[in-house]
């Protein structure tokens, strides 16, 4: 299994298919949800995704600063359904943050979460700061991490 971080412009245009897809196949068909996906924020995106073979199975993408939110946003997390529960999840997650604090040199991260997912975020070391609220009609909160000096 290999890691790629990409810029929109560097994606293949069989990556940012595969990645679209799968997208579609969890956040509208899985979970019931419809929504428009292209927001117009991928082309202002880093693109993190892993790839078993040729094939991509877990995507996310960090955000830059006043895009999503005041600060850098890591968003659209996904692993593809036969790869979960083998910590792909907290792998691409723990990925996007050490890129985002080292590489970048960053020390404030946003998210916006679903509601179910709130131990998973908290054990990465966000800290839930919002009530709860309905996005695309699923219980969400926002997050955030701050690194501590």
């Amino acid at each position: 299994m290999d890691w790629f971080l990409k810029e929109f412009d560097e994606l293949s245009l069989d990556e940012l298919y595969e990645i679209l897809k799968l997208r579609a196949e969890v956040f509208v068909v899985e979970q019931d949800c419809a929504y428009n996906d292209l927001d117009d924020k991928d082309q202002m995106a880093l693109h993190l995704f892993l790839k078993d073979g040729g094939e991509i199975i877990a995507v996310s993408r960090i955000l830059p600063e006043n895009v999503a939110f005041e600060d850098m946003a890591i968003g659209r997390v996904i692993v593809k359904k036969e790869y979960r529960g083998h910590g792909i999840a907290k792998k691409i997650m723990q990925k996007a943050i050490d890129y985002i604090i080292k590489d970048l040199k960053k020390d404030k991260i946003r998210l916006s979460g679903q509601a179910y997912l709130v131990r998973f975020y908290e054990d990465l070391g966000f800290k839930k700061v919002s009530d709860v609220y309905l996005e695309d009609g699923i219980d969400h909160f926002e997050f955030s991490y701050e690194v501590k000096k």
